[in-house]
């Protein structure tokens, strides 16, 4: 269950007309924060992701499925499931069997590791999923992050690259003596 911080800044994130995957990297972030606090552990980086995911979807985000060919069926169907669940429509299944398999759900996931979730990994995973969409995409998506930014945001991080260039700059030239 998301917390009520991590849903009202998804509703915000809504209002202020960001995407649906900006939307869902707050229950992504909420889920990564868990696994570091050691609540339970995940096998890997894209398993705290999908779980996010997951998360996102039951809780009324519009995420979409994963394309035909992107990942397996039953992945494709538990994204369809959740999003219907987040839309309202529940499946019937009995509150016996619901906490059971919540119960190993939870289990399993304890006897995980956090090491999927160290910003090195999640450093590897970002670069490996922004390799795999071409320069376009990327370009699309870093104008449209500027547009919904406002001109005080984009002012601030315009301040922070700068102060960025001028660290790098120093830092160069320190390693070229």
């Amino acid at each position: 269950m998301p917390e009520k911080k991590t849903l009202a800044r998804a509703r915000a994130d809504k209002h202020a007309g960001k995407s649906a995957s900006t939307q869902a990297g707050e229950f992504v972030k909420e889920e990564i924060e868990r696994v570091r606090a050691g609540k339970h552990g995940v096998r890997s980086t894209k398993q705290a992701i999908a779980i996010g995911l997951s998360e996102a979807r039951r809780a009324g985000v519009a995420v979409k499925a994963p394309a035909k060919g992107k990942t397996s069926e039953a992945t494709r169907k538990k994204a369809a499931r959740d999003s219907a669940a987040g839309q309202g429509k529940k499946r019937a299944t009995s509150s016996e069997s619901q906490a059971k398999r919540s119960r190993a759900t939870t289990a399993a996931l304890k006897r995980e590791s956090s090491a999927g979730v160290s910003p090195e990994a999640l450093a590897k995973q970002a670069k490996s999923a922004a390799a795999r969409r071409p320069a376009a995409s990327r370009s699309a998506a870093a104008k449209k992050a500027a547009q919904t930014k406002g001109a005080a945001g984009r002012s601030a991080a315009a301040k922070k690259a700068a102060k960025t260039r001028a660290a790098r700059a120093a830092q160069g030239h320190r390693q070229a003596r």
